[in-house]
Protein backbone atom coordinates (compact mmCIF):
# COMPACT_ATOMS: atom_id res chain seq x y z
CA UNK A 1 0.00 0.00 0.00
CA UNK A 2 1.39 3.56 -0.77
CA UNK A 3 2.26 6.59 1.80
CA UNK A 4 -0.04 8.28 0.50
CA UNK A 5 -3.06 5.34 0.85
CA UNK A 6 -2.02 5.05 4.13
CA UNK A 7 -2.35 8.42 5.38
CA UNK A 8 -6.10 9.19 3.51
CA UNK A 9 -7.15 6.09 5.22
CA UNK A 10 -5.62 7.24 8.46
CA UNK A 11 -7.00 10.67 8.30
CA UNK A 12 -10.77 9.13 7.29
CA UNK A 13 -11.09 7.00 10.11
CA UNK A 14 -9.39 9.52 12.56
CA UNK A 15 -12.51 11.51 11.48
CA UNK A 16 -15.19 8.96 11.38
CA UNK A 17 -14.17 7.87 14.73
CA UNK A 18 -14.68 11.39 16.13
CA UNK A 19 -17.60 12.12 14.11
CA UNK A 20 -19.37 9.17 16.39
CA UNK A 21 -17.80 10.08 19.25
CA UNK A 22 -19.37 13.77 19.22
CA UNK A 23 -22.86 12.32 17.52
CA UNK A 24 -22.61 9.54 20.97
CA UNK A 25 -21.47 12.02 23.51
CA UNK A 26 -22.68 15.43 22.37
CA UNK A 27 -26.07 15.05 21.10
CA UNK A 28 -27.79 16.01 24.15
CA UNK A 29 -26.27 19.61 24.01
CA UNK A 30 -26.96 20.86 20.42
CA UNK A 31 -24.60 24.33 20.54
CA UNK A 32 -21.59 21.94 21.70
CA UNK A 33 -22.55 19.43 19.21
CA UNK A 34 -22.33 22.04 16.13
CA UNK A 35 -19.25 23.07 17.51
CA UNK A 36 -18.02 20.19 17.39
CA UNK A 37 -19.26 19.20 13.73
CA UNK A 38 -17.65 22.78 12.65
CA UNK A 39 -14.25 21.86 13.96
CA UNK A 40 -14.50 18.58 12.32
CA UNK A 41 -14.86 19.42 8.84
CA UNK A 42 -12.28 22.70 9.46
CA UNK A 43 -9.79 19.44 10.62
CA UNK A 44 -10.79 17.55 7.62
CA UNK A 45 -9.97 21.01 5.29
CA UNK A 46 -6.84 21.28 7.07
CA UNK A 47 -5.54 17.69 6.69
CA UNK A 48 -6.81 17.79 2.51
CA UNK A 49 -4.61 21.29 2.48
CA UNK A 50 -1.40 19.27 4.23
CA UNK A 51 -1.96 16.34 2.11
CA UNK A 52 -1.71 18.41 -1.16
CA UNK A 53 1.13 20.37 0.72
CA UNK A 54 3.06 16.76 1.80
CA UNK A 55 2.25 15.25 -1.85
CA UNK A 56 3.62 17.86 -4.04
CA UNK A 57 7.41 17.47 -3.43
CA UNK A 58 6.49 13.50 -4.52
CA UNK A 59 5.24 14.67 -7.18
CA UNK A 60 7.79 16.73 -8.00
CA UNK A 61 10.39 13.65 -7.54
CA UNK A 62 8.39 11.69 -9.03
CA UNK A 63 8.50 13.87 -12.40
CA UNK A 64 12.66 14.36 -11.90
CA UNK A 65 13.18 10.70 -11.12
CA UNK A 66 11.09 9.61 -14.53
CA UNK A 67 13.40 13.01 -16.45
CA UNK A 68 16.18 10.95 -14.94
CA UNK A 69 15.36 7.70 -15.96
CA UNK A 70 14.15 9.38 -19.47
CA UNK A 71 17.98 10.50 -19.38
CA UNK A 72 15.88 14.48 -20.46
CA UNK A 73 18.27 16.54 -18.02
CA UNK A 74 16.42 19.70 -19.95
CA UNK A 75 13.45 19.16 -17.53
CA UNK A 76 13.81 22.03 -14.54
CA UNK A 77 11.05 22.86 -11.78
CA UNK A 78 9.76 26.08 -11.25
CA UNK A 79 9.43 27.59 -7.33
CA UNK A 80 6.39 27.27 -5.77
CA UNK A 81 6.69 29.63 -2.91
CA UNK A 82 6.64 27.48 -0.58
CA UNK A 83 10.34 27.00 1.67
CA UNK A 84 10.31 23.04 1.42
CA UNK A 85 9.64 22.19 -1.73
CA UNK A 86 11.07 25.43 -3.09
CA UNK A 87 14.76 23.66 -1.08
CA UNK A 88 13.79 20.20 -2.63
CA UNK A 89 13.54 21.86 -6.23
CA UNK A 90 16.97 23.82 -5.71
CA UNK A 91 18.49 20.77 -5.17
CA UNK A 92 16.81 18.82 -8.36
CA UNK A 93 17.59 21.81 -10.49
CA UNK A 94 21.20 22.31 -9.31
CA UNK A 95 21.93 18.49 -9.84
CA UNK A 96 19.76 18.53 -13.72
CA UNK A 97 22.25 21.05 -14.69
CA UNK A 98 25.48 19.10 -13.03
CA UNK A 99 24.16 15.94 -14.93
CA UNK A 100 23.27 18.17 -18.22
CA UNK A 101 26.87 19.52 -18.49
CA UNK A 102 28.93 16.29 -17.23
CA UNK A 103 26.38 14.27 -20.09
CA UNK A 104 27.37 17.35 -22.53
CA UNK A 105 30.95 16.86 -21.97
CA UNK A 106 31.04 13.41 -22.28
CA UNK A 107 29.05 13.41 -25.60
CA UNK A 108 31.97 15.88 -26.70
CA UNK A 109 34.76 13.61 -25.57
CA UNK A 110 32.98 10.90 -27.23
CA UNK A 111 32.92 12.63 -30.22
CA UNK A 112 36.22 13.94 -30.42
CA UNK A 113 37.40 10.23 -28.73
CA UNK A 114 35.45 8.62 -32.42
CA UNK A 115 36.64 12.01 -34.91
CA UNK A 116 40.84 10.45 -33.41
CA UNK A 117 39.79 6.99 -34.02
CA UNK A 118 38.68 7.83 -37.54
CA UNK A 119 41.26 10.01 -39.00
CA UNK A 120 44.29 8.23 -36.85
CA UNK A 121 47.30 7.11 -39.00
CA UNK A 122 47.52 4.13 -36.89
CA UNK A 123 45.25 1.07 -37.19
CA UNK A 124 43.15 0.58 -33.94
CA UNK A 125 40.62 -2.66 -33.42
CA UNK A 126 38.25 -2.17 -30.49
CA UNK A 127 36.85 -5.45 -29.55
CA UNK A 128 33.96 -6.62 -27.11
CA UNK A 129 33.91 -8.05 -23.97
CA UNK A 130 33.89 -11.93 -25.37
CA UNK A 131 37.18 -10.62 -27.38
CA UNK A 132 35.31 -10.42 -31.50
CA UNK A 133 35.36 -7.33 -33.43
CA UNK A 134 33.32 -4.48 -32.50
CA UNK A 135 34.81 -1.84 -34.14
CA UNK A 136 37.78 -1.08 -36.93
CA UNK A 137 38.98 2.44 -37.74
CA UNK A 138 39.91 3.32 -41.38
CA UNK A 139 43.59 2.40 -41.79
CA UNK A 140 43.11 -0.68 -39.25
CA UNK A 141 40.67 -2.12 -42.82
CA UNK A 142 43.61 -0.90 -44.96
CA UNK A 143 46.06 -2.71 -42.95
CA UNK A 144 44.14 -6.04 -42.59
CA UNK A 145 42.15 -6.49 -45.65
CA UNK A 146 38.43 -7.88 -45.99
CA UNK A 147 39.29 -10.79 -43.66
CA UNK A 148 40.46 -8.84 -40.72
CA UNK A 149 38.93 -11.60 -38.21
CA UNK A 150 41.82 -13.80 -39.70
CA UNK A 151 44.37 -11.69 -38.98
CA UNK A 152 43.20 -10.88 -35.30
CA UNK A 153 43.39 -14.33 -34.18
CA UNK A 154 47.18 -13.96 -34.51
CA UNK A 155 47.01 -11.55 -31.73
CA UNK A 156 45.18 -13.25 -29.50
CA UNK A 157 47.94 -15.02 -27.87
CA UNK A 158 49.32 -11.58 -27.05
CA UNK A 159 49.97 -9.83 -23.41
CA UNK A 160 48.52 -6.46 -22.92
CA UNK A 161 51.46 -3.82 -23.37
CA UNK A 162 53.42 -6.76 -25.08
CA UNK A 163 54.45 -5.57 -28.67
CA UNK A 164 55.11 -7.88 -31.20
CA UNK A 165 56.51 -6.89 -34.34
CA UNK A 166 54.40 -9.02 -37.89
CA UNK A 167 55.04 -8.55 -41.14
CA UNK A 168 51.89 -8.32 -44.09
CA UNK A 169 53.11 -9.35 -47.02
CA UNK A 170 56.48 -8.78 -48.26
CA UNK A 171 56.94 -5.08 -47.80
CA UNK A 172 54.94 -3.99 -44.85
CA UNK A 173 55.76 -3.65 -41.43
CA UNK A 174 53.64 -3.35 -38.52
CA UNK A 175 54.01 -3.00 -34.70
CA UNK A 176 51.08 -4.52 -32.84
CA UNK A 177 50.46 -3.61 -29.18
CA UNK A 178 47.08 -4.99 -27.06
CA UNK A 179 45.77 -2.87 -24.25
CA UNK A 180 42.48 -2.66 -22.78
CA UNK A 181 40.05 0.23 -21.41
CA UNK A 182 36.98 -0.22 -19.02
CA UNK A 183 33.91 0.11 -20.03
CA UNK A 184 30.91 0.41 -17.64
CA UNK A 185 32.89 -1.53 -15.14
CA UNK A 186 34.58 -3.97 -17.08
CA UNK A 187 37.46 -4.41 -18.99
CA UNK A 188 37.60 -4.43 -22.85
CA UNK A 189 39.91 -4.97 -25.08
CA UNK A 190 41.80 -3.03 -27.95
CA UNK A 191 44.48 -3.31 -30.59
CA UNK A 192 46.73 -0.70 -32.45
CA UNK A 193 48.84 -1.38 -34.98
CA UNK A 194 51.20 1.11 -36.34
CA UNK A 195 52.89 1.03 -39.93
CA UNK A 196 57.19 0.84 -39.17
CA UNK A 197 58.07 -0.42 -42.28
CA UNK A 198 60.04 2.78 -43.43
CA UNK A 199 61.96 2.44 -39.81
CA UNK A 200 62.42 -1.15 -40.51
CA UNK A 201 63.59 -0.56 -44.29
CA UNK A 202 65.95 1.86 -42.97
CA UNK A 203 67.45 -0.08 -39.74
CA UNK A 204 68.11 -2.78 -42.70
CA UNK A 205 69.89 -0.35 -45.03
CA UNK A 206 72.05 0.94 -42.22
CA UNK A 207 73.16 -2.33 -41.79
CA UNK A 208 73.87 -4.03 -44.92
CA UNK A 209 75.22 -0.43 -46.49
CA UNK A 210 78.22 -0.62 -43.51
CA UNK A 211 78.38 -4.54 -44.01
CA UNK A 212 79.17 -3.64 -47.97
CA UNK A 213 81.02 -0.69 -47.64
CA UNK A 214 83.56 -2.75 -45.08
CA UNK A 215 83.49 -5.51 -47.62
CA UNK A 216 84.11 -3.36 -50.36
CA UNK A 217 86.93 -1.38 -48.78
CA UNK A 218 88.63 -4.85 -47.89
CA UNK A 219 88.19 -6.41 -51.67
CA UNK A 220 89.17 -3.13 -53.13
CA UNK A 221 92.76 -2.97 -51.09
CA UNK A 222 93.37 -6.69 -51.93
CA UNK A 223 92.27 -6.79 -55.39
CA UNK A 224 94.33 -3.53 -56.57
CA UNK A 225 97.42 -4.44 -55.37
CA UNK A 226 96.70 -7.98 -56.57
CA UNK A 227 95.98 -7.19 -59.93
CA UNK A 228 98.80 -5.20 -60.26
CA UNK A 229 101.99 -7.59 -59.22
CA UNK A 230 100.21 -9.82 -61.71
CA UNK A 231 100.09 -7.42 -64.45
CA UNK A 232 103.25 -6.70 -63.73
CA UNK A 233 104.65 -10.42 -63.72
CA UNK A 234 102.48 -11.35 -66.94
CA UNK A 235 104.76 -7.97 -68.68
CA UNK A 236 107.95 -8.89 -67.67
CA UNK A 237 108.32 -11.10 -71.11
CA UNK A 238 111.09 -13.13 -69.96
CA UNK A 239 109.88 -14.90 -66.99
CA UNK A 240 108.11 -16.67 -69.31
CA UNK A 241 110.44 -17.94 -72.22
CA UNK A 242 110.19 -21.29 -70.88
CA UNK A 243 107.98 -23.62 -71.89
CA UNK A 244 106.94 -24.73 -68.35
CA UNK A 245 105.67 -21.57 -67.50
CA UNK A 246 102.56 -21.34 -69.70
CA UNK A 247 100.45 -23.50 -67.13
CA UNK A 248 101.09 -20.53 -64.98
CA UNK A 249 100.71 -18.20 -67.05
CA UNK A 250 97.42 -19.40 -67.52
CA UNK A 251 96.65 -19.99 -64.25
CA UNK A 252 97.77 -16.02 -63.75
CA UNK A 253 95.20 -15.04 -66.10
CA UNK A 254 92.65 -16.62 -64.70
CA UNK A 255 93.34 -15.17 -60.96
CA UNK A 256 93.37 -11.78 -63.02
CA UNK A 257 89.65 -12.60 -64.70
CA UNK A 258 88.30 -13.99 -60.89
CA UNK A 259 89.49 -10.78 -59.37
CA UNK A 260 87.74 -8.78 -61.66
CA UNK A 261 84.33 -11.05 -61.37
CA UNK A 262 85.05 -10.11 -57.55
CA UNK A 263 84.95 -6.44 -58.09
CA UNK A 264 82.12 -6.54 -60.29
CA UNK A 265 80.36 -8.49 -57.77
CA UNK A 266 81.58 -5.95 -55.00
CA UNK A 267 80.46 -3.15 -57.45
CA UNK A 268 76.77 -4.54 -57.30
CA UNK A 269 76.89 -4.27 -53.68
CA UNK A 270 77.90 -1.14 -53.50
CA UNK A 271 75.70 0.64 -55.85
CA UNK A 272 72.74 -0.45 -53.37
CA UNK A 273 73.76 1.54 -51.15
CA UNK A 274 75.50 4.28 -53.00
CA UNK A 275 71.70 4.99 -55.07
CA UNK A 276 71.80 8.88 -56.42
CA UNK A 277 69.47 10.87 -55.30
CA UNK A 278 65.93 10.58 -57.64
CA UNK A 279 66.30 12.85 -60.45
CA UNK A 280 62.29 13.56 -61.66
CA UNK A 281 62.11 14.75 -65.02
CA UNK A 282 59.55 14.11 -67.41
CA UNK A 283 59.97 10.60 -68.97
CA UNK A 284 57.71 8.55 -71.56
CA UNK A 285 56.78 5.49 -69.86
CA UNK A 286 55.81 4.01 -73.53
CA UNK A 287 59.18 4.83 -74.62
CA UNK A 288 61.11 2.96 -71.74
CA UNK A 289 59.26 -0.09 -71.64
CA UNK A 290 59.85 -0.73 -75.38
CA UNK A 291 63.49 0.36 -74.98
CA UNK A 292 63.74 -2.33 -71.79
CA UNK A 293 61.90 -4.99 -73.72
CA UNK A 294 64.14 -4.71 -76.87
CA UNK A 295 67.13 -4.85 -74.58
CA UNK A 296 66.20 -7.99 -73.03
CA UNK A 297 64.50 -9.21 -76.10
CA UNK A 298 68.05 -11.45 -76.67
CA UNK A 299 67.84 -12.72 -73.08
CA UNK A 300 63.75 -13.22 -74.03
CA UNK A 301 64.35 -15.31 -77.05
CA UNK A 302 67.05 -17.65 -76.00
CA UNK A 303 64.74 -18.97 -72.76
CA UNK A 304 61.61 -19.17 -75.42
CA UNK A 305 60.06 -16.24 -73.81
CA UNK A 306 57.88 -13.41 -75.98
CA UNK A 307 56.72 -9.97 -74.97
CA UNK A 308 52.67 -9.11 -75.27
CA UNK A 309 52.10 -5.01 -74.97
CA UNK A 310 48.59 -3.13 -74.10
CA UNK A 311 50.42 0.23 -73.98
CA UNK A 312 48.66 3.17 -75.19
CA UNK A 313 49.12 4.66 -78.69
CA UNK A 314 50.45 8.19 -77.31
CA UNK A 315 53.09 9.19 -75.09
CA UNK A 316 52.37 8.43 -71.56
CA UNK A 317 54.64 10.74 -68.97
CA UNK A 318 55.49 10.20 -65.48
CA UNK A 319 57.97 12.29 -63.66
CA UNK A 320 60.67 9.71 -62.50
CA UNK A 321 64.32 8.89 -62.85
CA UNK A 322 65.00 7.60 -66.14
CA UNK A 323 68.39 5.45 -65.63
CA UNK A 324 66.92 4.69 -62.42
CA UNK A 325 63.56 3.16 -63.35
CA UNK A 326 65.17 1.81 -66.63
CA UNK A 327 67.08 -0.88 -64.43
CA UNK A 328 63.69 -1.36 -62.39
CA UNK A 329 62.22 -2.30 -65.28
CA UNK A 330 65.02 -4.66 -66.39
CA UNK A 331 65.41 -6.42 -62.90
CA UNK A 332 61.21 -6.98 -63.07
CA UNK A 333 61.92 -8.56 -66.42
CA UNK A 334 65.03 -10.42 -66.00
CA UNK A 335 63.41 -12.29 -63.25
CA UNK A 336 60.54 -13.01 -64.70
CA UNK A 337 61.86 -14.59 -67.82
CA UNK A 338 64.24 -16.46 -65.39
CA UNK A 339 60.41 -17.64 -63.88
CA UNK A 340 59.52 -19.39 -66.92
CA UNK A 341 60.28 -22.81 -67.24
CA UNK A 342 60.16 -23.05 -71.47
CA UNK A 343 57.65 -21.16 -73.26
CA UNK A 344 55.95 -18.23 -71.99
CA UNK A 345 54.54 -15.26 -72.10
CA UNK A 346 56.09 -11.46 -70.22
CA UNK A 347 53.07 -8.94 -70.93
CA UNK A 348 53.21 -5.15 -69.88
CA UNK A 349 50.29 -3.13 -69.46
CA UNK A 350 50.07 0.50 -68.38
CA UNK A 351 46.17 1.88 -66.98
CA UNK A 352 46.54 5.60 -68.36
CA UNK A 353 43.69 7.12 -65.72
CA UNK A 354 45.38 4.97 -62.58
CA UNK A 355 48.44 6.08 -63.41
CA UNK A 356 49.21 1.84 -63.23
CA UNK A 357 52.06 -0.21 -64.77
CA UNK A 358 51.96 -3.77 -64.81
CA UNK A 359 53.95 -6.64 -65.60
CA UNK A 360 52.65 -9.86 -65.87
CA UNK A 361 54.58 -13.20 -66.56
CA UNK A 362 53.11 -17.27 -66.13
CA UNK A 363 55.65 -18.33 -64.95
CA UNK A 364 55.89 -20.75 -61.81
CA UNK A 365 54.09 -17.76 -59.31
CA UNK A 366 55.71 -17.21 -55.98
CA UNK A 367 54.69 -18.97 -52.85
CA UNK A 368 52.90 -17.53 -49.83
CA UNK A 369 56.03 -18.49 -47.68
CA UNK A 370 58.34 -16.59 -50.10
CA UNK A 371 55.94 -13.88 -50.63
CA UNK A 372 57.15 -12.14 -47.56
CA UNK A 373 60.78 -12.58 -48.00
CA UNK A 374 60.91 -11.45 -51.47
CA UNK A 375 62.03 -7.71 -50.74
CA UNK A 376 64.45 -9.36 -47.62
CA UNK A 377 67.91 -7.88 -48.60
CA UNK A 378 70.07 -11.00 -50.05
CA UNK A 379 67.24 -13.13 -49.98
CA UNK A 380 67.00 -15.33 -53.27
CA UNK A 381 65.37 -18.37 -54.85
CA UNK A 382 68.32 -18.73 -57.29
CA UNK A 383 71.06 -20.77 -56.27
CA UNK A 384 73.42 -18.47 -57.32
CA UNK A 385 71.52 -15.08 -56.62
CA UNK A 386 72.75 -12.67 -54.54
CA UNK A 387 69.77 -11.15 -53.53
CA UNK A 388 70.35 -7.64 -54.40
CA UNK A 389 67.78 -7.34 -57.67
CA UNK A 390 64.69 -6.60 -55.70
CA UNK A 391 66.18 -4.81 -52.94
CA UNK A 392 67.78 -2.39 -55.46
CA UNK A 393 64.32 -2.17 -57.10
CA UNK A 394 62.64 -1.88 -53.83
CA UNK A 395 64.99 0.90 -52.86
CA UNK A 396 64.14 2.62 -56.06
CA UNK A 397 60.62 2.71 -56.15
CA UNK A 398 60.59 3.85 -52.34
CA UNK A 399 62.84 6.84 -53.35
CA UNK A 400 60.24 7.91 -56.05
CA UNK A 401 57.67 7.44 -53.74
CA UNK A 402 55.36 4.89 -55.80
CA UNK A 403 53.80 1.91 -54.25
CA UNK A 404 54.09 -1.00 -55.59
CA UNK A 405 53.42 -5.10 -55.25
CA UNK A 406 54.55 -8.48 -56.66
CA UNK A 407 52.38 -11.55 -56.03
CA UNK A 408 50.71 -14.46 -57.91
CA UNK A 409 46.75 -13.17 -57.96
CA UNK A 410 45.94 -16.81 -59.53
CA UNK A 411 47.95 -20.14 -60.51
CA UNK A 412 49.94 -19.26 -63.95
CA UNK A 413 49.73 -15.37 -63.85
CA UNK A 414 52.27 -13.63 -61.45
CA UNK A 415 51.91 -9.55 -61.60
CA UNK A 416 54.62 -6.88 -60.41
CA UNK A 417 52.06 -4.15 -60.17
CA UNK A 418 53.58 -0.30 -59.90
CA UNK A 419 51.55 2.69 -58.85
CA UNK A 420 53.25 5.88 -60.46
CA UNK A 421 51.89 8.27 -57.90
Amino acid sequence: MKLKTKYILFIVVLHLVFLGLSYLVLESNKIIFIISEVLVIASVVISIGLYKQLVEPLVYLKEGINAINDRDFNVKFLPTGKKETDELIDVYNQMMDALREERTKQEEQHFFLEKLIHTSPTGIVILDYDGNLKQINPKAEEILGVNPEVLLAQFEPLKPGEPKTIRIGSLHAYKVQKSHFIDRGFPRMFVMIEEVTAEIFEAEKNAYGKVIRMMAHEVNNTVGPVNSIINMALDTGDMWTSPDKSSLKNAMHVAVARNQNLNLFMRNFADLVKLMPVNKLQVDLTALIYSVSNFMGIKAKENGVSFEFDLPDAPFYILADFQQLEQVLINIVKNAIEAIDGKGIVKFSVNTKQKRLEISDNGRGISEDLNEQLFSPFFSTKKDGQGIGLTLVREILLNHGFSFSLKTVIEGQTDFVIQLS
